[in-house]
């Protein structure tokens, strides 16, 4: 059974365990290696997530399974004032892959949204990850094309996809 429960700034070194595991599965082939490194560390530096989550910049959550944490999400209600629910951070360990994990997290993050007034969930992936087929099996649409900047010289070059609710 998947269960999904608040993660407070005590869960860093976790959601860092499994970021740093994740990551180079996810990105390996799609980033260079310093591309990877300089990401990880400006989103899950202690002082990044810290920052979040006391400041309730993003809702964290981890997924547990009946044995151990197996992943953690990342969302913001009420996203840009609208009703929508960003879901910034989604990342499930590699061994969970394939088990319906992912639908079960989904459909959680759409009863949280739907909690919170939302009409729409928003996220932006890599346009490059395999990931984008999944999102797409679960009613997710292309809305945009995004290049962003995030210093150093590297962007994140996305879709923006939204799915309403």
């Amino acid at each position: 059974m998947i269960t999904i429960t608040d993660a407070f700034v005590e869960d860093i070194t976790k959601i860092q365990e499994i970021a740093n595991i994740t990551w180079p599965i996810t990105y390996g082939e799609i980033l260079t290696s310093e591309q990877l490194d300089y990401m990880l560390d400006l989103i899950y530096s202690d002082e990044a997530l810290k920052r979040q989550i006391q400041n309730k910049e993003q809702l964290f959550y981890l997924i547990s399974d009946s044995e151990s944490v197996i992943g953690f999400i990342g969302i913001e209600h009420n996203y840009k004032n609208e009703a929508i629910t960003k879901i910034h951070k989604i990342y499930l360990l590699p061994e969970t892959q394939g088990k319906g994990y992912g639908k079960v997290v989904f459909n959680s993050i759409e009863k949280l949204a739907l909690e919170n007034n939302s009409k729409e969930l928003l996220l932006n992936v890599n346009r490059f990850n395999t990931a984008l087929n999944f999102y797409k099996k679960l009613g997710f649409e292309i809305k945009d094309t995004v290049d962003i900047e995030i210093g150093n010289g590297y962007l994140m070059e996305d879709y923006v996809m939204g799915k309403n609710i």
